[in-house]
């Protein structure tokens, strides 16, 4: 059975003339009887009596009738869903990101794929990258944003480098060292020192390196948080120094609640963020979409980095 026997079935249904309802499916004659004989074939029941060259609806094609319509209005539907999903106003995905991203790239991203297509079905995870890769695999996500650099080793995984951070030191508006132009390493382990979570050993490893940590690096933190607005909070209100991607700390930069620190050496770390998925799937506009404000944002964020620190320097 197909869908356009259910048409020829209902046309004919609908007209009562074997003339009319060829007519209005675009059929000959002929070849209306062989649709409507194989239907009957097929579902093992006579739809139509035939007698002096007249067709009559039997009982079996008046119970069958709204199932028909039910399966034809289903498919139409359907074609429906998939054109809107093709055009990215329909659709579902699951993305994670580390809470760092949330106000840079995450809310504007979501806020803006509901404005444009409010009929998007989204669902959103914070955690480090380590932990969305495993989400990542065990299909609890869709794609993630985050550091690239574990997912590098894993097989079956596509990844698309963004943004390379760069870091910085950085403390509360007033800070005793606010003002010092060169500030040392043993000056700022005068002060409490926070870790953000996305510091994962590697990148622990050079803060010891650089700045002379005794080991283990994990325990000269007074504060090791995933949640960046905790992070920024605390560095705002108190004389706490924490290490940070200068992303992560662009919305308290602006709102001058938090100023870099002059720290010699300068923070250099190996950070890459960008996207990680699934490779060789099919991906639904809507994602894509997604996909595009995650670069536009990301660029963005990249100029507005630059003017910030542009207009320290001039300070």
């Amino acid at each position: 059975m197909n869908t356009r026997q259910l048409r020829h079935f209902l046309a004919l249904l609908d007209t009562g003339s074997l003339a009319a309802a060829a007519e209005s499916v675009h059929l000959s004659q002929p070849a209306l009887s062989r649709s409507i004989r194989a239907l009957e074939d097929m579902l093992g029941v006579p739809l139509f009596d035939r007698n002096d060259r007249r067709l009559r609806p039997t009982t079996y094609a008046i119970a069958y009738a709204p199932r028909a319509r039910s399966m034809l209005s289903d498919e139409k539907e359907g074609l429906r869903t998939l054109g809107l999903m093709q055009s990215g106003d329909l659709g579902t995905f699951s993305v994670g990101m580390g809470s760092s991203l949330a106000t840079p790239i995450l809310r504007p991203m979501l806020a803006e794929l509901l404005r444009t297509s409010p009929g998007l079905r989204l669902r959103s995870l914070i955690d480090t990258s380590e932990r969305l890769l495993d989400a990542l695999h065990a299909e609890r996500i869709d794609f993630f944003v985050g550091d690239t650099r574990v997912a590098k080793l894993h097989d079956g995984l596509a990844i698309e480098s963004i943004f390379p951070c760069t870091f910085g030191w950085y403390a509360r508006r007033g800070h005793p060292l606010a003002n010092n132009e060169n500030v040392s390493a043993a000056q700022i382990r005068e002060y409490p020192l926070i870790a953000p979570g996305y510091f994962e050993p590697s990148l622990g490893q050079r803060l010891a390196q650089l700045y002379e940590l005794p080991a283990p690096v994990q325990d000269q933190f007074a504060l090791i948080s995933d949640d960046i607005g905790t992070v920024l909070e605390i560095v705002a209100s108190t004389d706490a120094v924490v290490p940070l991607t200068d992303l992560a700390a662009i919305s308290a930069l602006k709102s001058q609640l938090i100023v870099e620190l002059a720290v010699r050496p300068a923070l250099e770390l190996d950070l890459t963020l960008g996207i990680v998925r699934h490779g060789n799937r099919t991906m639904a506009p809507a994602t894509m979409m997604a996909f595009e404000i995650i670069r536009q944002r990301f660029a963005m964020a990249a100029s507005e980095i630059a003017t910030i620190k542009g207009l320290a320097a001039d300070r």
